[in-house]
């Protein structure tokens, strides 16, 4: 339950943090969530890689397809050297879960109490 919690309170503060902030405050986003509602390493990199990653992919396939795909079209052909929009949406998502789950993963490895070595 805590799972699914963090996973909605990091894709709703994300998006709205992102309309006044820069990108990169999905990384706080998720490192603030996950330090409140504490979970273990995988489970928090899990929940910010997912619900960053979903929410971007939803938010770029929307913005997109809006013009429809014109930008796209052309970007991909810049950066992968191939006209394959979904791929550029794909990789977009991947970059922006792999933030918040490192976010994510920091709170994680804060919480947890440190080994006294003898």
């Amino acid at each position: 339950m805590k799972f699914i919690i963090s996973l909605f309170l990091i894709a709703i503060l994300s998006f709205a943090a992102c309309l006044f902030l820069p990108w990169w405050c999905i990384a706080l986003v998720a490192f603030l969530v996950l330090a409140f509602i504490p979970q273990r390493p995988l489970l928090a990199f899990l929940c910010g890689f997912f619900a960053v990653g979903l929410l971007w992919a939803v938010l770029s396939f929307y913005i997109s397809s809006k013009n429809e795909h014109l930008l796209a079209h052309k970007v991909s052909l810049l950066i992968l050297n191939m006209d394959n929009p979904l791929f550029l949406i794909i990789i977009t998502a991947f970059i922006g879960g792999l933030v918040a789950g490192m976010g994510a993963l920091t709170a994680s490895f804060m919480r947890r109490p440190v080994p006294v070595e003898a």
